[in-house]
């Protein structure tokens, strides 16, 4: 029974570990140029500013502000992402895997805060995330034009 036991753990920690690698393999592609940019400020995204303000101020944190900045930020883009420029309206593997991905984080945060770790590694995975997926969708939008426009350039001139 013991024996069972050890090797269901250690099944589950290495399908774990294969996720997260695999996680990991999709948000290091590279992109023709930073769409997020353009989306985030389209869209009045946070998840810049949280990024910012741990890796250039190192600032405290208000932790409610940051869940809830993160969360509003994730479902504005996955919404983009099922229903602009996507003629099927369904995600991708790899978005679906890095939704997962972001759940599980997510969750891991709320953890990392009741025990009083450190927050600030898992809350720059999260904007990773975010930022890949903002980059997905303004490619996505780039490929659309308005006149002489990218939906991007449009989108900021509104």
């Amino acid at each position: 029974m013991i024996v069972a036991t050890i090797i269901l753990v250690s099944s589950f920690a290495l399908c774990l570990f294969y996720i997260q690698v695999t996680c990991q393999k999709i948000l290091r592609r590279e992109f023709e140029r930073e769409y997020f940019t353009a989306i985030a400020t389209a869209n009045r995204l946070e998840f810049v500013f949280v990024r910012r303000s741990i890796e250039e101020f190192n600032a405290p944190l208000d932790y409610a502000w940051v869940r809830l900045a993160l969360k509003c930020d994730y479902l504005a883009l996955t919404y983009l992402l099922k229903n602009a420029a996507n003629s099927r309206q369904v995600y991708s593997r790899e978005e679906r895997l890095l939704m997962l991905y972001f759940r599980v984080l997510f969750l891991l945060l709320f953890v990392l805060h009741l025990l009083k770790l450190r927050e600030k590694p898992a809350i720059l995975k999260l904007t990773t995330i975010l930022q890949h997926f903002a980059n997905l969708l303004g490619e996505r939008v780039s490929r659309i034009r308005f006149g002489n426009l990218s939906a991007s350039e449009y989108l900021l001139t509104l």
